[in-house]
């Protein structure tokens, strides 16, 4: 496999020129003295240095020795806990974290992009930093001040993790299903008796503390979502003074074995009364949970990405190396036996497939990350409320759209590879492994997909949608003359997703089935659309620029190939979603 480099000049054009974030900060008080475009491409430069040199290395190995589970105890494979050290002594695991409490306080379009880095550099590896992340986000957002300032700063170190503990054998996506007690003691804690299956990093030899966030009920709670707690459950019990104390009453049974994450423990943790603190209120335990929802989401978007782009990185050195045959219009490397397969037409194809993709994703999750930051630090409350919905609607797109595509860029990727594509040594069938379980965790894409199209599109009458598409329909009305023959299929998409919206609105008041038949053909389209849009922001930065080097002629010929070969494809999803569910229900359940 060859070695990992991160893509920092095209992150920095991203985040410099196209959305020119240091404009936003400046407007944020929050951020305008955590972080200007100097210091971003400082904090980038150095995450591409220990992403490549230090984590990288470590991503073959990992999936070839895997976890290893022995009585209760997890170790991970060799080199993975120095890594780990050499990652948290960074400050990388609390980049985004609360200055107060520890962290550096980064904006997300910032750590968007390191978490871009570590998943294509490991994504074994970006995992338990991902989680330890996303449970202080909880902390930070419900748990008393008590609980923060004893946690936070030991898990922004690194020197504690997180894990989140939902899913129990007979409840994954039906979270009002789990099972696991909470009973109130004496003393404001809570005994908490249960089975989660499938926690990403519940037991490992990383840090010398877990800090789990269990799912659970209390013995008055209603029955269904509504009657769900959330729970702070240590591995080991903390004294009022920080050090650790006795190990709690929970223990790691088993782990998986799996597909692909090989080096990442996923674990069936055990609860025997063991003792926890409760995060918010009673019963409010999901709506503590989606605070780190649409942040986790969109670090496994960004996993989708990320892969695809690990895959691309391998695929055109490979493709500029391998000598076979000639180039139908003759003979080009005339010094060789054979062209480089660069030259042939369907390589191209899939190239350009894969590098349009992973730029149009890096731009659009980046998009994503800046309305977190907006409805996070913004003092404005239209401006707040605005990203919000944003966020709202795009987080189920940013989630399975980017993961679907990270698994047919892979694809591509090990295609490029002919039968070395298909033999462990060359890393492409590993990273296919990986990426497909991007597409089931997190919520599973069709769930996003019923999310978006039944809660955001349906359940919310398409206002939220209306908002996101007058603003693709303002910047196209605004665009210069200069950018008429990327605003022009625009412009035809977003008409077209408009039509779509409102025939699954019509169609869905009076059958049910409409809904689940559209969703996933509607936030593909959708999906595609949003990159036509970012596509076009991308080249009114790039434009003006197109002969001052490569790199801006490479963007330009590259959304030329969007909008010209994949664009298009919304016109098959759309027949789809036209053609309705009535086919979907023409066998008996006996038939199939």
């Amino acid at each position: 496999m060859t070695t990992y480099k991160a893509p920092l000049r095209d992150m920095r054009f991203i985040l410099d020129e196209v959305f020119e974030v240091a404009k936003l900060w400046a407007e944020l008080p929050a951020l305008t003295e955590a972080v200007d475009a100097d210091t971003a491409a400082a904090i980038l430069e150095e995450a591409g240095k220990v992403t490549a040199g230090t984590i990288a290395p470590l991503n073959r190995s990992g999936d070839e020795e895997g976890c290893q589970w022995n009585n209760g105890m997890v170790t991970t494979p060799a080199g993975f806990p120095e890594a780990y050290r050499t990652y948290a002594e960074g400050g990388w695991v609390g980049i985004s974290g609360d200055p107060a409490y520890g962290g550096l306080g980064m904006p997300k379009v910032v750590s968007a992009q390191i978490d871009e880095m570590v998943n294509s550099a490991n994504l074994s590896f970006a995992l338990y930093p991902m989680l330890t992340a996303g449970a202080c986000l909880s902390i930070n957002t419900h748990a008393t001040e008590e609980l923060k300032r004893l946690y936070l700063p030991k898990m922004y170190a690194g020197d504690w993790s997180g894990s989140m503990c939902l899913t129990e054998p007979h409840a994954g996506t039906d979270l009002g299903l789990i099972r696991t007690k909470a009973e109130p003691q004496a003393d404001g804690s809570y005994r908490i008796t249960g089975t989660k299956i499938s926690i990403t990093g519940g037991e490992h030899d990383l840090t010398e503390n877990i800090i789990h966030l269990v799912l659970g009920r209390l013995p008055d709670a209603p029955a269904g979502p509504k009657g769900i707690s959330l729970f702070l459950v240590p591995k080991v019990m903390v004294n009022p003074d920080g050090t650790l104390g006795k190990r709690n009453s929970l223990s790691c049974g088993s782990i998986e074995h799996k597909m692909g994450i090989k080096a990442s423990a996923t674990c069936v943790m055990n609860f025997d009364g063991a003792t926890g603190y409760i995060i918010d209120t009673p019963n409010n335990g999901l709506a503590a949970m989606f605070t780190m929802m649409n942040y986790e989401r969109l670090a496994v978007g960004i996993q989708g990405l990320s892969c695809g782009e690990r895959s691309y990185q391998s695929a055109v050195k490979y493709a500029r190396e391998r000598i076979q045959s000639r180039a139908p219009s003759g003979p080009q490397a005339t010094d060789k036996a054979a062209d480089p397969i660069i030259v042939h037409p369907d390589v191209r194809r899939m190239l350009l497939t894969m590098k349009a993709v992973n730029e149009g994703g890096r731009a659009f999750s980046t998009y994503v990350a800046m309305q977190l930051d907006i409805a996070k630090f913004s003092d404005d409350p239209v401006a707040r409320r605005c990203a919000e919905e944003r966020v709202a609607l795009l987080t189920p797109v940013a989630k399975a759209f980017l993961t679907d595509l990270g698994l047919e860029t892979t694809v591509h990727g090990q295609q490029i590879f002919g039968g070395h594509g298909f033999v462990r040594e060359w890393g492409q069938e590993q990273l296919i492994r990986d990426v497909r379980i991007t597409q089931i965790y997190e919520g599973a894409n069709g769930i996003q997909a019923l999310d978006l199209m039944g809660r955001k599109i349906v359940g919310n009458s398409g206002v939220l949608y209306k908002h996101f598409s007058d603003e693709i329909k303002a910047f196209a009305n605004d665009a210069s003359a200069e950018l008429a023959e990327f605003v022009k299929p625009l412009q035809a998409a977003i008409a077209n997703l408009d039509d779509l919206t409102a025939l699954v609105l019509d169609r869905a008041r009076t059958d049910p089935n409409e809904i689940g038949a559209a969703s996933v053909e509607y936030l593909h389209t959708f999906g595609y659309t949003a990159y036509a849009y970012m596509w076009a922001l991308m080249v009114r930065a790039a434009l003006d620029r197109k002969n001052e080097d490569d790199f801006y002629a490479s963007k330009l010929a590259t959304a030329r190939f969007y909008f010209a070969r994949l664009l298009p494809r919304i016109y098959s999803l759309t027949a789809s979603v036209r053609a309705g569910s009535k086919s979907l229900f023409l066998l008996a359940e006996t038939q199939f």
